[in-house]
């Protein structure tokens, strides 16, 4: 217990602190002080609520276990006694609601994010199934009241898509989506078999981090932009006037491209968006990889190569492989039910992260 305690008092009295600061006017005034404070303010205050009551409760253990101690009033001692076993089972399961809380928070979970997806090995159903991981997350994510906005595509002549990139935004998306990085497996019959056998096919998620131009100011004189017409069906041009836009990072050789909208402002603003998630997230793996083998191994670090997930349709089963865990009802699973599956990868995530702070 006073362990805990210790973890939490210096966050309780943070907490306080940013709240006397807020009301200072002079820092009322700094805009951008105060979004900082604000955004740190709301970092804690799960853990200082949860806190609040842990220490709450533990005086009334205390105050209870007086009253058994003095015996004087036997009375008083049985209702004693009947408080304190309710009142010691809430404050076990507020300790473990305590030690998850002040688990290490990854720093990106309140972020949008932007995510790829790539059709990989299996021909025109591998594209099919990357327009099924869309509509998967995007019908999830409508279903949260979040935003998804269409960044760049590369249709297929079946309907599938060879890589679609769209941006999400709303409250810790990242927290939730975080989990998809990495390649997924589908093993089905596709519409065009006609001997009815099973395919194996694969798409890739990428899952980035949304940074403003604040947190990573990238030179433009290391920047090639090219401008040209977007492509539709089979390569012809849908625009009469050149609005796709191209950006090549010289340093890192990064390059992206946005060709959806028809502006060709808009499509640049996105098309830097999407620059500075990937410089960023190549500047996280750096430092990834000079962290432990424990920090290397957490979810949101995995490696995008690793086949992550296993679709199998025949026996209408999904199987998470970092997990190890199974979760039926796949039609449901791509219509947007997904919030089951990211509970269940929450979870394991925070066993995970209680076994390494304990072990």
């Amino acid at each position: 217990m006073s362990s805990i305690l210790d973890k939490l008092d210096p966050v309780i009295k943070r907490y306080h602190e940013i709240e006397e600061s807020m009301g200072d006017s002079e820092i009322a005034a700094d805009f951008g002080r105060v979004q900082a404070l604000a955004k740190e303010r709301a970092s804690l205050e799960n853990l200082v609520v949860i806190g609040e009551k842990y220490k709450k409760l533990s005086d009334e253990i205390e105050g209870l276990n007086s009253l058994v101690r003095d015996g004087s009033d036997q009375e008083l001692v049985v209702m004693a006694k009947e408080e304190l076993t309710e009142a010691q089972q809430k404050l076990e399961e507020l300790t473990q609601e305590l030690r998850v809380a002040l688990l290490p928070q990854n720093p990106n979970d309140e972020r949008d994010v932007i995510i790829e997806v790539r059709a990989g090995t299996g021909g025109a159903e591998a594209g099919i199934f990357a327009a099924d991981l869309y509509r998967a997350y995007s019908r999830y994510a409508v279903n949260q009241g979040w935003k998804v906005d269409v960044m760049d595509s590369n249709p297929t002549e079946v309907g599938g898509f060879n890589k679609i990139v769209f941006q999400v935004e709303g409250k810790g998306v990242f927290s939730r989506m975080k989990f998809e990085s990495g390649v997924h497996r589908v093993q089905r019959i596709p519409n065009t078999e006609t001997q009815g056998r099973i395919h194996t096919s694969t798409a890739t998620v990428v899952v980035l981090p949304v940074v403003d131009e604040v947190e990573l100011k990238v030179d433009p004189n290391e920047l090639r932009i090219d401008i040209f017409h977007a492509g539709g069906h089979g390569g012809q041009n849908v625009n009469k006037v050149a609005t796709a836009v191209r950006i090549v990072h010289e340093p890192s050789g990064l390059t992206v491209v946005c060709q959806d909208e028809r502006s060709q402002h808009k499509n640049k603003e996105r098309a830097m968006s999407m620059l500075r998630s990937r410089l960023f997230e190549a500047d996280e793996e750096r430092k990834n990889a000079e962290a432990s083998e424990a920090r290397r191994s957490q979810v949101a670090g995995a490696d995008r190569s690793e086949k992550i997930r296993t679709y199998n349709y025949p026996q209408d089963r999904v199987t998470d492989h970092r997990s190890n865990v199974n979760f039926h009802g796949i039609p449901r699973l791509m219509d947007g039910g997904l919030e089951d599956m990211f509970d269940r990868l929450s979870a394991w995530e925070e066993e995970r992260l209680l076994a390494e702070a304990t072990s």
